[in-house]
C-alpha cells in the first residue's frame, strides 16, 4: 500500500521548497556566466524579461496540473486526459527526465563537496592550482567518499518526506543560502575595481542585445526555473486547495530570479576586480570551469590583502553555499521518480527511495568515471564534432533538449487539451477574481501561441547546436 499524500505546511513552506528546485548550480555561476559573456546588462534585463512574460505562464500551468490531480506527472496526464490516452507517455517523458538529470546533477554536487571539504582542510592552493581539477575528478577515493555523503544527506531529506524533509530543509537552506550570498556580495564590492564588473553587469547596453543574447537569456530562464522537468507538477500536488497558484507562482520567479541577480553582483565585480584587464569573451562559457576552474584563483589570491586562512574561509562560505543550493535542487528533482513510484507502482517512499538510489547511484557512479577513469565512458560517441563522454551525452540529451520539449507539451496540452477555461478554474482556486485579471487573459493567449513557437525554436537550435555544430543566431 502507498503512503496517504502528504501535503506542505505552509505557503512559506511550498515557496521555499520550489525555490530551492529552481535555485542550484545555474543561478549561483552558469547565470553569472551567460551574463559575463553576453553583454552584461543587456543580457539580464532579456532575462528578466523572459522570466515573467515566458516561464512565468508555463510555472503556473505546472503547478495546476500537480495541484488538479494531486498526482506525479504521469499520473496527472492520465487523470486529465484519460488513463488511456497517449499523453501519459509525455509524463513518462517527464518522469524520465528528472531521473536523468539528477545523475549528471550528483556528479556536480559530489565534486562541490569534495571543494568544501578540502578547502575547510586548509588546501585552497592546491584547489586553485593547475592540476587541482583534473586530479580531484580522477580520484576514486574522493569520489566515491564524496557520493557516499551527498546520497545519505539526499536519502535522509526525501526519507523524512515533504513536510519533515523536503519543506524543513528549504527553510534552513534556503535562508543560509541567501545569508551567505549576501554576504559575500558585501565584501566583493569592497573590492578595488569591483564597481566596473557592477556597472558593465547592472547597465543594460541596448547595442549587444542580438538574436544570440535573446536566444541565450530565454534558455538560461527557462533552464534556471526548472520548468518541463515534472517538479513543479509534483510539488504543486502537494498544496492546499487554499493556496493562491498565481502568487506563489510570482514569488517563486522573484526568488529565484533574485538569486541569480545577486550571484551576478558577486561574480562578476570579482573578475573585474582581479583582472581588471579582462576580457569578458574570455571566459568559458562553462558553469563548471567557473566554479572548480576559475573561483577558487580568484579565492587564493585574496590572501594577499586578507591572508591565507580569511581567505579559505571566504572560500568555503562559497563553496557551501553552492552546495546547499545544489542540495535542495537535486532534492527536488529526485522527488519526481520517487513521487511516480508512490503513486503509481504503489510503493511505500522507502521501496521507492531504494529503488532511486540503485539505479540512479549506478548511473551516477559510471558518470563519474567518463572524465579519464574508464577510457570507454570517457570516449562514448561522438556528434556535432566534439567527442562526448557519457556525462556530456546525458547533460545534452535530458538537459539541453528535451527540456524545452518538456515545456512545449506542456503548453500544449494546457491550451489544447485540458484547455484554458479549465486552466482558468484551477488557478481561480484560492485567488476567486483571477480570471477576471489581465495575467488570466495574458496566460490564456500566451499558452497557446507564441510561447510554444518560442520553445520549438529554442529546441531546434538547441539540437542544430548540439548535434550538428550549427547556430541559428550564429
Amino acid at each position: 500500500m502507498s503512503a496517504p499524500r502528504e501535503h506542505f505546511s505552509s505557503k512559506l513552506g511550498f515557496i521555499l521548497a520550489a525555490a530551492g528546485s529552481a535555485v542550484g548550480i545555474g543561478n549561483i555561476v552558469g547565470f553569472p556566466v551567460n551574463a559575463a559573456k553576453n553583454g552584461g546588462g543587456a543580457f539580464l534585463l532579456m532575462y528578466a524579461i523572459f522570466v515573467f512574460a515566458i516561464c512565468l505562464p508555463v510555472m503556473m500551468a505546472e503547478m495546476a496540473i500537480g495541484r488538479k490531480t494531486a498526482k506525479n506527472p504521469v499520473g496527472a496526464y492520465g487523470a486529465l486526459a484519460g488513463e488511456n490516452s497517449r499523453w501519459r507517455l509525455a509524463g513518462l517523458v517527464s518522469i524520465l527526465t528528472p531521473f536523468m538529470i539528477a545523475v549528471f546533477y550528483t556528479v556536480l554536487t559530489i565534486w562541490i563537496l569534495i571543494y568544501l571539504v578540502m578547502t575547510l582542510t586548509g588546501n585552497l592552493d592546491y584547489l586553485a592550482s593547475t592540476e587541482g581539477f583534473s586530479s580531484i575528478i580522477n580520484d576514486p577515493l574522493y569520489l566515491f567518499g564524496a557520493m557516499a555523503g551527498v546520497g545519505g544527506l539526499v536519502a535522509f531529506i526525501l526519507k523524512a518526506g515533504v513536510k519533515d524533509g523536503i519543506e524543513r530543509a528549504a527553510k534552513v537552506m534556503m535562508p543560509g543560502l541567501f545569508v551567505m550570498l549576501i554576504l559575500l556580495v558585501i565584501f566583493v564590492l569592497t573590492l578595488d575595481n569591483a564597481m566596473a564588473g557592477l556597472k558593465f553587469y547592472i547597465i543594460p547596453d541596448i547595442d549587444k542585445i542580438t538574436p544570440s543574447v535573446i536566444s541565450g537569456a530565454l534558455a538560461q530562464a527557462f533552464f534556471s526555473l526548472s520548468l518541463g522537468m515534472g517538479i513543479l507538477i509534483t510539488y504543486g500536488s502537494y498544496i492546499s486547495r487554499e493556496t493562491n497558484i498565481p502568487n506563489s507562482a510570482k514569488l517563486v520567479a522573484i526568488t529565484d530570479t533574485a538569486v541569480a541577480f545577486i550571484a551576478g553582483l558577486m561574480i562578476l565585480p570579482a573578475i573585474f576586480s582581479f583582472n581588471p584587464e579582462v576580457n569578458p569573451d574570455d571566459l568559458s562559457s562553462s558553469s563548471v570551469s567557473m566554479i572548480f576552474v576559475f573561483l577558487p584563483k580568484i579565492f587564493l589570491a585574496l590572501q594577499l590583502t586578507v591572508g591565507y586562512f580569511l581567505a579559505s574561509a571566504i572560500a568555503a562560505v562559497f563553496f557551501l553555499l553552492v552546495f546547499f543550493a545544489a542540495i535542495t535542487s537535486l532534492v527536488s528533482i529526485m522527488e519526481v521518480p520517487v513521487a511516480y513510484l508512490i503513486d503509481e507502482k504503489k510503493q511505500t517512499r522507502k521501496k521507492a527511495l531504494s529503488n532511486m538510489f540503485i539505479w540512479g547511484g549506478i548511473l551516477a557512479a559510471l558518470s563519474t568515471l567518463s572524465f579519464g577513469l574508464v577510457s570507454f565512458l570517457t570516449e562514448l560517441t561522438t556528434y556535432g564534432g566534439a567527442t562526448k563522454s557519457l556525462f556530456d551525452v546525458i547533460y545534452d540529451m535530458f538537459y539541453d533538449t528535451i527540456l524545452p520539449l518538456n515545456g512545449l507539451l506542456i503548453c500544449l496540452f494546457v491550451s489544447y487539451r485540458w484547455k484554458k477555461h479549465n486552466l482558468n478554474a484551477e488557478l481561480s482556486e484560492g485567488n476567486p477574481g483571477f480570471a477576471n485579471t489581465l495575467m488570466a487573459k495574458y496566460v490564456d493567449i500566451s499558452l497557446g501561441t507564441f510561447i510554444p513557437v518560442v520553445l520549438v525554436v529554442i529546441l531546434v537550435n538547441t539540437v542544430a547546436k548540439i548535434y550538428f555544430g550549427y547556430s541559428m543566431f550564429g
